[in-house]
């Protein structure tokens, strides 16, 4: 899993396309973000971990959270269902 690319020497400080292994947390919509906001993560893992368990949940709780990912990106459910959909998703990780 991947935080941050390593500076030394400006070598792979960018790798193309979605970086599915990025550390990422899961929230509760709604949560308040704010300073404490990674304490409020309900759950944590890869980019693609998350998006595959938030696709497992019941239909009519998926829009209750959000992906919070590395470099403080938020994702929110119809952006996690297109990364879903896309022909490159890791669905057997």
């Amino acid at each position: 899993m991947t935080d941050h690319p390593s500076t030394y020497k400006a070598e792979d400080t960018h790798r193309p396309g979605i970086q599915w292994d990025d550390r990422a947390f899961l929230h509760q919509a709604g949560d308040g973000g704010g300073v404490l906001d990674g304490a409020k993560s309900i759950r944590d893992g890869t980019f693609a971990e998350l998006i595959r368990h938030i696709m497992l949940l019941p239909e009519e709780n998926r829009s209750e959270h959000y992906i919070q990912k590395a470099g403080d990106r938020k994702f929110e459910y119809d952006e996690i269902v297109s990364l879903y959909n896309r022909t490159d998703f890791p669905r057997g990780d």
